[in-house]
């Protein structure tokens, strides 16, 4: 039987090399160069949310090859300080007030957005190609081949069926050479990533078309200061009303010149740390298309705003009309609801993946900033009768008794949407914001003179510095890996995927870090002694800036060393005049005192800036990216089967 089966090898090789050396001379040859040259391919435009290519691609032309920090750093001064989305926000597959477009038109083709059915590709011949060859090109999905004929040296663009591959075929015909065929596989996957959780999460601090500062003042009321009660600070550009605390003008003609959000009532903005996670992993992973749903919202906790309405940040203001909603819904039942019309249209699209911050308004940190940087005894007075201020002791309970109770709320919600596997869950951690050059800022007025009653109390700042770092992170880690004896109810399924690679670096970039490199209005405006505002009220209410320089050409987005917004960062970046305040608090005059105070900390004062953003998500994208398993799709070019096409 060994004799046979050796006898049959034989026999068959002899075949086999008769058969080879049968063929024409050209054929052979041309198998031996077909090796060189790929098909290649790409999803255009592959970040869903944006409407138009050119914004898609002004994030792949600066994430080429360096972090997102530093494409971050590099839009930051291409556009001058002024920010790359206060163009694109205008073009998005969402309105301001977070509903998301069905049908929305891309590139001039209305699509689902939650539920594609088709997605853009580009097709290219690389490698070794034949100059002046021509490229027969065929695309198969199984409905009946299409074909075209270009010069190969041209892209060919073609529009691949969601959920069925397609195969690509080229033949290439360079001369009197026999032409050559290269084919391979192209399946687009399409990754439906949702954005949940607190103010850290939405960009809170980062208005994606900051406030337009005037160079003249704005009275507003004080109880302290100076003999008049009143003290002028940068007021906004377009403002056509009175400027003197004497004057009475409606909250709607000065909110009509107010910072533009990719959400108002929600402080959302482009700059968040998840979005320019989905961004980065749409431009690295070229194979896909990533569906990304904003959903996280300013002031969330678990209760009120995961699990249930809150309050509304900001009336959605535009110059003709103004839109206060009051409340905001649920981010779960917007995603629910998100979830129900994808399976009604494509019952086997999921959920791929949630990127998520919360915990920090749960433990009251907001009202910790606020008894850290409120020094005068009646502003204190003001905030504590608003609910405003807070204590380490209050937030140390709430941290053992109430946070980890939510986290087993929020982990049962989440459960149904994600098939009960929470890794799917990239929970990113908060960072320290009190540290610079690896120790705890010493407080003072810097950075938080933009209000006579602001000045960071060295005590107080230390208190909360210390509870942060040594309680409030860990304790918060060991909730979403249900470790330190956290009680999970199947610890292997409930086990978020936990992000903490940045903590390090925002440990030299806290609010108080200086450097030489910062922006010029910076060093030469942001007194180091908190004596940035001129107390003349006859002077500063022409000119409030005491360098003599115009408010106006403060950048909100420049590259600098602090990587957290201070108080006076979060005025003249934001200005916010909330309506999500206590109404217990909220004046109708836009003068007043209240306003004063609310202004320079609702903008996100104590929050990341775009750098500190783009910062977390570097550290994010690489957890997301091994959670979705990408990879395979890094991988542009695709092997050629070889197979030459026999002309007679």
């Amino acid at each position: 039987m060994t004799f046979v089966r050796i006898r049959r090898l034989v026999l068959h090789s002899l075949l086999l090399l008769a058969a080879c050396a049968a063929l024409p001379v050209e054929w052979a040859a041309a198998q031996g160069t077909t090796g060189s040259m790929q098909i290649s391919w790409e999803v255009r435009n592959r970040f869903r949310l944006f409407r138009e290519e050119r914004d898609f691609q002004l994030h792949a032309d600066t994430l080429r090859n360096q972090t997102i920090l530093a494409s971050e750093q590099t839009l930051g001064v291409q556009s001058d300080g002024r920010g790359w989305a206060r163009n694109t926000v205008g073009r998005l597959c969402v309105d301001m007030a977070g509903k998301f477009s069905e049908p929305c038109t891309r590139d001039s083709v209305k699509e689902s957005y939650l539920t594609p059915t088709e997605h853009p590709v580009t097709v290219r011949l690389t490698g070794e190609v034949p100059v002046g060859a021509v490229c027969a090109w065929t695309f198969d999905d199984g409905d009946g081949p299409r074909q075209s004929n270009f010069d190969c040296a041209e892209p060919v663009n073609f529009r691949a069926v969601y959920g069925k591959r397609t195969v690509a075929i080229v033949d290439v015909t360079s001369g009197a050479e026999a032409p050559q065929r290269v084919t391979t596989d192209i399946t687009v996957r399409d990754v439906l990533i949702a954005g949940l959780g607190d103010s850290i999460a939405s960009g809170e601090g980062n208005p994606d078309r900051p406030v337009a500062l005037s160079d003249e003042g704005f009275c507003y009321r004080s109880y302290i200061g100076s003999d008049t009660g009143q003290y002028y600070r940068p007021s906004r550009a377009g403002f056509k009303g009175g400027r003197a605390c004497e004057s009475y003008e409606s909250l709607q003609a000065w909110q009509a010149q107010g910072a533009q959000w990719l959400s108002a009532p929600c402080h959302r903005s482009l700059y968040s740390y998840q979005t320019r996670t989905a961004i980065a992993m749409a431009v690295q992973y070229p194979h896909i298309a990533v569906t990304y749903l904003p959903l996280a919202c300013s002031g969330a906790t678990i209760a009120e705003g995961l699990l249930g309405k809150q309050q509304a940040k900001e009336c959605l203001t535009t110059k003709t009309s103004t839109n206060c909603q009051g409340s905001v819904a649920a981010q779960m039942t917007e995603l629910r609801e998100a979830m129900a019309a994808v399976k009604k249209r494509q019952p086997g699209r999921k959920l791929d993946l949630v990127l998520l911050s919360i915990g920090a308004n749960d433990i009251g940190f907001s009202n910790l900033v606020a008894d850290v940087i409120v020094e005068n005894d009646t502003e204190r007075a003001l905030f504590k009768r608003g609910g405003i201020l807070g204590s380490v002791d209050d937030s140390r309970s709430a941290l053992v008794r109430e946070l980890p109770a939510g986290f087993g709320k929020l982990r049962e919600a989440l459960k149904p949407l994600l098939s009960g596997d929470l890794s799917r869950v990239i929970f990113t951690a908060y960072a320290n914001p009190t540290f610079s050059n690896g120790a705890p800022c010493p407080g003072g007025p810097a950075g938080f003179d933009v209000h006579p009653a602001f000045n960071a109390n060295p005590r107080r700042l230390a208190n909360v510095a210390n509870f942060v770092e040594s309680e409030f992170l860990p304790q918060l880690k060991a909730i979403a890996l249900c470790q330190g004896g956290v009680l999970c109810r199947n610890p292997q399924a409930d086990r978020m995927t936990y992000v903490d690679a940045h903590q390090q670096a925002f440990a030299t970039h806290g609010f108080c870090a200086r450097a030489s490199t910062d922006p010029e209005f910076d060093r030469a405006c942001f007194s180091p002694k908190g004596q940035s505002f001129d107390p003349d009220i006859v002077a500063a209410s022409s000119q409030p800036m005491l360098c003599g320089l115009g408010a106006s050409q403060f950048r909100a987005y420049l590259p600098r060393a602090r990587w957290i917004r201070d108080a006076n960062d979060s005025y003249f970046a934001a200005m916010t005049y909330p309506q999500g305040i206590s109404a217990t608090i909220q004046p109708a005059d836009i003068h007043d005192a209240t306003w004063g105070i609310l202004s320079a900390v609702y903008g996100g004062a104590i929050h990341p800036t775009a750098e500190g953003h783009a910062a977390m998500a570097d550290a994010a994208l690489p957890a997301a990216a091994a959670v979705l398993r990408l990879g395979a799709e890094a991988e542009v070019t695709s092997e050629p089967l070889g197979e030459p096409v026999q002309t007679r």
